[in-house]
């Protein structure tokens, strides 16, 4: 679990492909100062598991489902990538939920200076944009933003120079392909809403203390007031 908040930008040093997957090498210092073999860090918003470390760099394997998800298909030596331990239980919640499980990419359509701040918009399919909310929560490249604005087929945050400066985004230009999850609270809520399936052990949904034997509805939930 991550929250979105870049901890420093890192850098490709080595890959090593096959004909679908991928070993990586990424040189970097914070985020290797208590790393373990099999720890989790999230590169670009991905969670990788460390395969090995040194001082100055760790490796992780990317899978088929990796590279076919997200944005690392297209990743070179050299390029910048925002890296983010695993969030402690003792930690400050500074972002979101974040759980390092692409849902898929978007495309950077536009970028605007707005005074201090910098607007990105982009576009994405369908299936994304329907859990992208104004002023909700969304993951690019694994940093926790909110959305400032919704399109049809395309939203747009509003970043602080400080995240600009401290992530790989002064980088990127209109075209460039980023990796994006969604808020993971809405796909739940979606799931249970739309089959019915939020159920006890019994076979039973509970919401006040009232029980309903279907299963969670968007009926039962009206008129309790949701």
């Amino acid at each position: 679990m991550f929250t979105g908040i870049i901890e420093e930008v890192g850098t490709v040093i080595g890959i090593h492909r096959k004909a679908n997957s991928a070993l990586i090498e990424i040189r970097a210092e914070q985020v290797l100062s208590d790393v373990k073999t099999g720890d989790s860090i999230a590169v670009n918003g991905i969670c990788l598991t460390v395969t090995s470390h040194t001082a100055r760099s760790f490796t992780a394997d990317m899978m088929h489902e990796t590279m076919r998800r997200s944005a690392m298909r297209n990743i070179r030596n050299g390029s910048p990538v925002n890296l983010e331990r695993a969030m402690m239980a003792g930690g400050r919640f500074g972002g979101h939920i974040v759980s390092g499980h692409i849902d898929g990419t978007g495309t950077i359509e536009k970028i605007q200076k707005d005074e201090i701040a910098t607007w990105y918009t982009i576009g994405t399919e369908d299936k994304l944009m329907r859990y992208i909310i104004e002023k909700g929560s969304i993951a690019i490249d694994g940093i926790s933003l909110t959305v400032a604005s919704v399109q049809e087929h395309s939203f747009s945050v509003s970043v602080i120079p400080h995240t600009t400066a401290n992530t790989t985004l002064p980088g990127k230009k209109p075209g460039d392909l980023v990796n994006l999850e969604n808020d993971c609270i809405g796909k739940y809520v979606e799931h249970f809403l739309s089959t019915g399936r939020l159920e006890t052990a019994g076979g039973e949904a509970t919401v006040r203390g009232e029980k309903t034997a279907g299963g969670l509805t968007k009926e039962f939930l009206y008129q309790h007031g949701f």
